[in-house]
């Protein structure tokens, strides 16, 4: 009810009591200074199921003799002890598959990455040891190549029935600004022998001048600069010979990577590159030869590598899937008969003349390649060159294989056999051929 004028209480007010000041909030902080005692088991950290392991199961199995042949510390003598094969192998397969294609990279994961620590097993790494590994054993790694194909196919996994070869352009380790003429090229090769020259001097007036170390590094710089100037103006005359009547300029060479050559790449644009060729069953989609090249076009790569794979497998491809730039005379007629090449058939100038009938200066393999080409079974089969042939590369591209960080083709090969022993490896692991991971017998 209201109170009437006059009435009002005389009661003072209650006045509000202040809000309470709120405490500092507990938190857990950092203290990176305390010292921690923990047992680590790198068994127990990685999972069963791993890729790593499934790596480690695979070379675990493969016959690595000639790389043990080569150590030099053995026991009852002097020396340091090498690191296993086994462990450097399979860091860079499981490397590889994971997209990471430098030393230095696979050398900080091998501290932080609990995979890599397995694979390592306690052993110290440093990038050193992992580049030159991942050059050195080209000769056996083709060989893990054969012979991983070759279990596939005493399985009955991989018949060679038919194979699909495609090439894909990698970026080489060169820049554009590296390819100099013939006059340029000898006037820097005439002042990195110069310079060679200087530090030898140097060295034998003062010896105390730089440390040993130092000088090492750049007399050994100085002479590699020299020696690929020398290898490029070695590259002028087989580029001269391939150059066509009518072009422009004279050939240039690089001096970073004298055997890199200016290519096409996919985007359209033209860079220093290396045409790495894949060949995979069409059925299975396992590598069956590798080669790398440094010719822009896919031109007259059919017949070489079908020499491959018959000298691999000791039996030719049943039939070869390519494009159109592969589709050579010559190639067709030197795979012939062991071999059915199926490729498209360029179309004539004359648009009423069917392409797929023989002309009259067509051999009998050419004849009965355009014969194959007109009917709807070769053109079924066709349609899996780029199921197979693409895919492989496009799995190579997604794993890191879109520039060499090596020079000169035998190291380029190289890579190109790392990339084939991981493609194969999961092949292998989908096929059934390593059950859990281990290699079935």
């Amino acid at each position: 009810m209201p109170m009437l004028p006059g009435c009002e209480s005389s009661a003072p007010q209650a006045t509000p009591e202040p809000a309470p000041t709120p405490g500092a909030p507990r938190l857990r902080e950092a203290n990176r200074t305390q010292v921690c005692l923990r047992p680590v088991d790198l068994e127990g950290l990685l999972p069963e199921e791993h890729r790593a392991r499934i790596v480690w199961a695979y070379v675990e199995g493969c016959d690595l003799t000639p790389l043990y042949q080569q150590i030099q510390a053995v026991e009852g003598e002097a020396g340091r002890p090498a690191t296993d094969p086994k462990i450097l192998l399979a860091l860079w397969l499981y490397a590889t598959l994971e997209g990471v294609g430098a030393a230095r990279a696979l050398d900080r994961l091998c501290t932080t990455h609990v995979a890599y620590q397995w694979l390592c097993g306690g052993v110290p790494m440093n990038y050193h040891t992992l580049a030159d590994f991942r050059t050195a054993p080209g000769t056996c790694l083709d060989r893990l190549l054969t012979q991983g194909v070759a279990a596939l196919m005493a399985q009955g996994l991989v018949t060679l029935e038919r194979v699909a070869q495609d090439g894909v352009r990698v970026r080489a380790s060169a820049g554009a600004a590296s390819f100099r003429r013939r006059p340029t090229l000898e006037a820097c090769l005439a002042e990195a022998e110069a310079q060679v020259r200087t530090l030898r001097a140097e060295l034998a007036a003062d010896p105390g001048a730089t440390t040993a170390r130092q000088r090492k590094a750049r007399e050994r710089a100085a002479r590699e600069r020299a020696e690929r100037v020398a290898q490029a103006l070695a590259q002028l005359p087989a580029l001269e010979a391939k150059r066509k009547p009518a072009a422009k300029g004279e050939p240039r060479a690089s001096t970073t990577d004298p055997e890199a050559r200016v290519m096409k790449m996919a985007d359209g644009g033209f860079r220093p590159a290396y045409n790495f060729q894949f060949a995979a069953d069409t059925a299975t989609q396992v590598i069956v030869g590798v080669d790398v090249i440094n010719a822009g076009s896919d031109r007259g790569q059919l017949a070489p590598m079908v020499a491959q794979v018959e000298h691999r497998h000791a039996q030719p491809p049943g039939a070869m899937l390519v494009d159109g730039g592969f589709a050579t005379k010559e190639d067709i007629e030197a795979v012939s008969p062991g071999t059915a090449v199926y490729a498209p058939v360029q179309q004539p100038k004359d648009p009423t003349r069917d392409p797929h009938t023989p002309l009259p200066q067509d051999s009998p393999a050419v004849a009965a390649w355009r014969q194959r080409m007109g009917t709807p079974e070769a053109q079924a089969i066709y349609k899996d060159r780029a199921a197979t042939a693409e895919c492989v590369n496009a799995q190579a591209r997604n794993r890191g294989l879109r520039q060499v960080l090596v020079r000169g083709l035998p190291k380029a090969r190289a890579i190109a056999l790392w990339y084939a022993l991981a493609h194969n490896l999961l092949r292998a692991v989908a096929l059934g051929a390593l059950a859990g991971g281990l290699p079935r017998s």
